[in-house]
């Protein structure tokens, strides 16, 4: 028996839809609330985690509901439907607020015309700000008003136009004042922003447990692996596309700023919707998991006893242990790495002077590269020692890129970004598994919302935290403090004992032999 991949893939669309909008929102909202609305980093990041504030609660809640459930369609596909398409609604609403913020902002939005700096520079230039190194400056100390007016975003170096420092360290922070000083005082947009974000957030979290169960539910438990590592390559495909869309649209440069995302964002909601369709075209979630259950007892896999049977079944005291040490394991990795995700677009703008968007389209290739080959070798030597494995990758990579900087050669930086990619593929392919390897059929999404659960309580922490260390000792801090949340997920990994799917017996599981090849 082996992985049916063409059915996992066709399940993998629900994965993909979620990984292309959070690809959007990672990228984009920080720049909004930054550029547009001028908040600080510590107050940007305490927006960015209402999504994870959210999850921690209706993750786990819609998991368990979702197990409960039991429609025509199954217990998971109605959440998809109705999430998605609430979602991708909210989605394109959010940009004409976007708008009315741009409108508020028009004195300024013109990046190099003299007289939008003109307006900064007499707003801004007796008082105190904070340059992206951490530098506080007074604007009329560093520049008289023709010096100020005369700084263009871009500068040609050696024949080579690139990002103008000044403009980066002393303009942009202008600007964001200017910017938070008209939200604060017409704050009625800003208002309608985070109420349309909730909306868009509540609509995610009402499925994005039940989309992660359904890969369970249609897998035996010795082939999750591979069959994770082949949603997780439908979820970096959406986020590729959607980094793509970035470079189409120009998302990250410096003269686009403070443009408009009404279109980039239409075309994120029709991605969406597009993959929910095939979704819905080509799934069969009743029929896939019965067929999953009789093969499961068939091949003692699973004892042929009720759900309610199933969902009754206690952990013993070391299975407990090893999944709180998983858990753990899982708030430590995601502390560190999604302070990096969630950071990255700012902290690529204003240090590295460099496009994001080529950097994290790399660390995603040489993800989807090793999903397949990482759940093979978890298959050979066990999912604990491939993920402790990962890990090492990833806090090395952090490290190093700590050292990075505007001058430095960006092809480092693209390497160290693809060996990211390979330690969080490596980390990210068998640690759900792990998780869901120790419940029973009848309560896969119960635990899938422990796993999201886990997860999330670092993302609403590491935005706000990252935030808060970058405001006082300046960002580049985000990697050091990524590097050493890492490193500490490996000590914690290490006592794990439960979660790698071995066969402990020859009865029933001889014919399972093949079953990973």
């Amino acid at each position: 028996m082996k992985l049916n991949y063409k059915r996992t893939i066709l399940v993998g669309f629900a994965f993909f839809l979620i990984s292309a909008f959070w690809q959007a929102y990672d990228n984009t909202i920080p720049m909004i609330l930054t550029n547009k609305f001028g908040m600080s980093q510590a107050w940007s990041g305490m927006i960015m985690a209402l999504d994870n504030v959210l999850a921690l609660f209706l993750l786990p809640l819609f998991g368990a509901i979702s197990d409960k459930h039991m429609g025509k369609r199954g217990r998971r596909t109605p959440f998809i439907v109705v999430g998605t398409v609430l979602a991708a609604v909210t989605l394109i609403c959010l940009s004409f607020v976007d708008n009315a913020q741009l409108k508020n902002i028009a004195d300024v939005s013109a990046i190099d015309d003299p007289a939008a700096l003109q307006v900064i520079y007499d707003s801004q230039k007796d008082e105190t700000l904070l340059a992206p190194s951490g530098e506080k400056f007074v604007l009329s100390d560093k520049f008289s008003a023709a010096e100020f007016t005369a700084i263009r975003s871009k500068v040609t170096v050696d024949g080579a136009e690139t990002t103008n420092p000044d403009y980066t360290s002393y303009v942009v922070p202008a600007r964001q004042a200017y910017a938070w000083q008209t939200t604060a005082e017409s704050p009625t947009t800003l208002i309608f922003f985070v109420a349309l974000l909730l909306v868009v957030l509540v609509s995610m979290a009402t499925f994005r447990s039940p989309a992660v169960a359904l890969m369970p539910d249609v897998t035996m438990k010795p082939l999750r692996s591979k069959a994770n590592a082949i949603i997780n390559l439908m979820g970096s495909a959406g986020g590729i596309l959607v980094l793509v869309l970035g470079m189409v649209f120009a998302t990250s440069a410096v003269r686009n700023s403070l443009m408009s995302y009404t279109g980039y964002f239409a075309v994120i909601a029709a991605i969406m919707l597009t993959a929910l369709v095939i979704f819905l075209l080509t799934v069969r979630e009743k029929d896939w998991a019965a067929q999953m259950r009789a093969d499961s007892i068939k091949y003692g896999i699973e004892e042929d006893t009720t759900e309610e049977e199933q969902e009754s079944r206690a952990l013993t005291p070391e299975e407990k242990r090893s999944l709180i040490f998983i858990l753990l394991s899982i708030v430590l990795w995601f502390f560190g790495y999604n302070a990096v995700t969630s950071k990255y677009s700012v902290y690529a703008s204003n240090i590295l002077h460099k496009d994001y968007n080529l950097t994290l389209i790399i660390a995603q290739g040489a993800a989807i590269i090793s999903y397949l080959p990482v759940g093979m070798i978890a298959s050979k030597v066990g999912r604990k020692k491939t993920i402790m494995a990962g890990v090492i990758m990833l806090a090395t990579a952090f490290c190093l890129a700590s050292f990075m900087r505007a001058n430095s050669p960006a092809m480092v930086m693209n390497a160290l970004f693809a060996l990211a990619g390979i330690a969080w593929a490596t980390i990210n392919v068998n640690s759900f598994p792990m998780v869901v390897e120790l419940c029973s059929g009848g309560n896969v999404g119960k635990y899938t919302g422990f796993y999201y659960t886990a997860s999330m309580a670092a993302q609403v922490a590491t935005p706000m935290v990252s935030g808060f260390i970058m405001d006082k000792l300046g960002m580049t801090t985000l990697f050091p403090y990524a590097t050493v949340f890492v490193a500490l997920a490996f000590v914690t990994m290490y006592f794990v004992q439960h979660g790698d799917s071995k066969p402990q017996a020859k009865t029933g599981l001889e014919a399972l032999e093949g079953a990973e090849d």
